[in-house]
């Protein structure tokens, strides 16, 4: 009797200590998710949106921002691509960062989306846009403590400029899908992507390009399925997700054609001869670098940036191409919140 009693003692306490840890785990998680999502900026809620005045050569504007969630620790934001596209590609990202507590920041860069857009192909410069992003930084209080940035394409670009000049101000970097030359890049498109269509598709490419007649509807009808569907998202562009579709359909052309040019087969604008490989050593800060197997951009570039800068990581999208979180998106996702988190991680030991 003695030992039913002393077992059903112990089997009580396991049971009770069980049911108390399990209340404290959901506690935390109930806690913690509070804290992520509650708003601390001053004054009249807005959902995180919060207009930012820069200044220019030719006078103040205003870019838009917007946060989602709240983490002290960790606060990322996302540079996009294009030139001239939206943040909403970027809007896939909900699906995955705010389960892991991870704070991040959409931004339209001047003359693109929620921001105002000057008309004027003078703004559209590589050291100006390196420029207001500090200034986006300091309005959103962001410092060496929490601050990442991930730039997409032309966003990697952005963001590899901003590190080389402003880096003391940052936790970490993500330099997604962008090589780090120009000339290379052409070099890329060139003689490796564009020997892999169809010689006669290629050869009508050719012939619109050089009569630079790129408004002509069989340029795009020839890209899309023998290009875009296979390089940028491999997937029919009848299904792309909406908002890649969305934030593709608002591109500002004026931005786009200034810095990039308006063909798909390497850059002929202002970024045509952009090249800060030998710069890279520079790069003190962690840094990941993404590549996928059918991007657009040489994948083993992309992996000998991570051993050019001092202390880089290399993510592989196998299955992906220039829009791998989409088309490898749980290879890319998981890989970010890795970076992120072993970043914080390392941060915190090193105090």
């Amino acid at each position: 009797m003695i030992t039913y009693k002393k077992i059903f003692l112990l089997s009580f306490t396991v049971l009770s200590f069980m049911s108390c840890n399990k209340e404290n785990h959901s506690e935390k998680q109930n806690t913690d998710t509070a804290a992520y999502l509650k708003d601390t900026s001053p004054g009249i809620k807005t959902g995180g949106v919060k207009m930012i005045e820069i200044t220019t050569p030719k006078g103040k504007f205003k870019v838009w921002t917007k946060r989602i969630g709240n983490n002290p620790k960790i606060k990322l934001l996302l540079l996009n691509g294009g030139p001239g596209a939206t943040h909403e590609y970027f809007e896939c990202m909900e699906s995955f960062l705010p389960a892991e507590g991870i704070e991040f920041i959409y931004y339209d860069q001047l003359g693109t989306g929620n921001s105002d857009n000057p008309n004027d192909p003078a703004f559209w410069d590589l050291p100006r846009f390196v420029d207001e992003v500090e200034q986006v930084r300091k309005a959103l209080d962001l410092n060496k403590d929490n601050f990442y940035v991930l730039g997409h394409s032309w966003g990697g670009i952005l963001a590899a400029e901003y590190a080389l000049k402003y880096q003391q101000n940052l936790k970490g970097l993500i330099i997604s899908n962008m090589m780090m030359s120009a000339v290379d890049y052409s070099t890329y498109s060139k003689e490796v992507l564009a020997k892999q269509m169809d010689p006669k598709v290629l050869a009508r490419i050719r012939e619109i390009e050089k009569n630079k007649d790129f408004e002509n509807p069989e340029y795009m009808q020839l890209l899309v399925p023998n290009f875009y569907s296979k390089h940028i998202l491999r997937m029919d562009a009848n299904l792309w997700p909406e908002p890649l579709n969305r934030a593709l359909g608002k591109i500002n052309q004026s931005l786009y054609v200034t810095m990039q040019g308006p063909s798909e087969f390497g850059l002929s604008g202002k970024l045509e001869n952009w090249d800060i490989k030998k710069q890279l050593s520079k790069i003190t800060v962690p840094t990941l670098s993404i590549g996928a197997k059918y991007d657009t951009m040489d994948p083993k570039h992309m992996e000998w940036i991570s051993t050019q800068v001092k202390n880089g990581t290399y993510l592989y999208c196998e299955k992906g191409s220039h829009m791998s979180m989409y088309d490898d998106q749980q290879t890319y996702m998981k890989g970010l919140i890795k970076f992120l988190k072993d970043t914080d991680s390392k941060a915190d030991k090193d105090l």
